[in-house]
C-alpha cells in the first residue's frame, strides 16, 4: 500500500500534507477565472499553463497507476485533472477565436499527441519494472524542463532590481511543496518522486533569497524586452509573467498583468489598474503538484 500502509506513517502524513497544499494552489486562480467570467473576456491570459498542468497530471496520474501503491499521487493528480479541465473549458468558452484555435492545438498536441505516444510506447516497448523506469525518467524530465521556467522571472529581478514579479508568498509556497514531496518520495523510495523537488527546493530558496535582497533596492528601468507590448489595435498591455513549475503533477502559474489603459500617444503608461493587477499577484498563483 506504500504511502497509505501503517509501515509508512510519515510518508502517509507528508503525502496528505503535499495533497492539501496541491489541492489549495490548485485552487488559487478561481479569482483569475472569475474575472474572465465576470468580463467575458480572457484579458490576455494565457491557456498554456493550465494546458501544461493538465498534461502533467495525466502523466503522473500514468504513473501512480503502474506503480499500483501511490494512491495519494492518484488522488491528488485525479483532482487536478478536474480542476484543469474546468479552467480550460471556461477559458475557451470566453477566448476570441484566435486564442480558441491556438489552445486547441496545444490541446492535440501535448495532451492527446504527446501523451498518446508516451503511452503507446511504453505499453510497446517495455514491460514490468521497465516499464515504470522508463514512464519514471519521462516524468522527472518533464518536471526539471518546467522547472527552468522561473530562470526567466529570477533574471529579470536581477536585471531590474525589483521583487513585483516574484512575491514571497509564491516562492514560500514553491519550496515548502517542494520539501514535502521530496520527503514523500524519500520515505517511500521513490526517486522519481524524489528527484525533480530537489531542484524546486533549489529554485524556491534562491527566490526567497532573492526577494530578501531586492525588497528594499531601488528599482532600475525595466529592460526593453519587458516593455508593455503593443496588442494589434493598439492598445497597450502590460507585461506577462508566467511560471510554470511541476510538482509531481501540478503547475505553478504567475499570471499575466491585468491590461493598463494606453496614452493616445500610443506610449505605455503606469496606470493605477496596472499597479493594482500587480498587488494581486500574490492572489492569483497556479500550482501544477505530485
Amino acid at each position: 500500500m506504500g504511502g497509505l500502509s501503517a509501515q509508512h506513517p510519515w510518508a502517509f502524513t507528508f503525502g496528505l500534507l503535499g495533497n492539501v497544499i496541491s489541492f489549495m494552489t490548485y485552487l488559487a486562480p478561481l479569482p483569475t477565472f472569475y474575472r474572465i467570467y465576470k468580463n467575458k473576456s480572457t484579458q490576455g491570459f494565457q491557456s498554456v499553463p493550465y494546458v501544461v498542468a493538465l498534461f502533467s497530471a495525466m502523466l503522473w496520474i500514468y504513473y501512480a497507476l503502474l506503480k499500483s501503491d501511490e494512491y495519494l499521487l492518484i488522488t491528488i493528480n485525479s483532482a487536478g485533472c478536474v480542476i484543469e479541465t474546468i479552467y480550460i473549458v471556461l477559458y475557451l468558452a470566453y477566448a476570441h477565436k484566435q486564442a480558441r484555435i491556438f489552445t486547441a492545438k496545444i490541446l492535440l498536441l501535448l495532451n492527446v499527441g504527446v501523451f498518446g505516444l508516451i503511452l503507446l510506447l511504453t505499453l510497446l516497448l517495455t514491460a514490468g519494472e521497465r516499464r515504470i523506469v522508463m514512464l519514471g525518467w519521462v516524468c522527472v524530465g518533464f518536471s526539471v524542463s518546467v522547472f527552468v521556467a522561473p530562470l526567466s522571472v529570477i533574471r529579470l529581478v536581477v536585471r531590474t532590481r525589483s521583487v513585483e514579479f516574484m512575491p514571497f508568498s509564491l516562492s514560500l509556497s514553491l519550496t515548502a511543496s517542494a520539501v514535502v514531496w521530496f520527503l514523500y518520495g524519500l520515505l517511500i523510495k521513490d526517486k522519481y518522486v524524489a528527484l525533480p523537488n530537489i531542484l524546486g527546493f533549489a529554485f524556491g530558496v534562491i527566490q526567497m533569497g532573492l526577494y530578501a535582497l531586492y525588497r528594499k533596492a531601488t528599482p532600475r528601468p525595466a529592460p526593453k524586452e519587458v516593455d508593455a507590448p503593443v496588442s494589434d489595435d493598439g492598445a497597450v498591455k502590460a507585461p506577462e509573467h508566467v511560471v510554470n513549475i511541476a510538482k509531481l503533477g501540478q503547475a505553478v502559474e504567475l499570471p499575466p498583468v491585468k491590461e493598463g489603459a494606453a496614452k493616445k500617444s500610443g506610449v505605455a503608461s503606469a496606470s493605477d489598474d496596472t499597479k493594482g493587477s500587480l498587488e494581486k499577484l500574490d492572489k492569483a498563483i497556479h500550482v501544477e503538484q505530485v
